[in-house]
């Protein structure tokens, strides 16, 4: 699930590739926005996790997986 997070008074927004489902994504900023968890928190394909101060979130954007190309053929 490919998740978009932008984040107050930062140039760029951070992308990640993470295992979570979009229901638990949601539920995580929820929390995050609500006030009940301080930090919001996600972690990738790869086990790494992003954290981000909750008071800091501008907009997080929730996709589809994105689907990888092989080859050199036009699809």
């Amino acid at each position: 699930m490919e998740v978009k997070i932008g984040v107050q008074n930062a140039p760029r927004e951070i992308v990640i590739e993470s295992s979570q489902t979009a229901d638990e994504v949601q539920e995580a900023v929820a929390k995050a926005l609500e006030g009940t968890a301080k930090l919001f928190s996600l972690a990738d394909e790869h086990g790494r996790r992003v954290i981000v101060p909750a008071d800091r979130l501008a907009y997080v954007e929730i996709g589809e997986p994105a689907s990888r190309k092989v080859g050199f053929g036009t699809l």
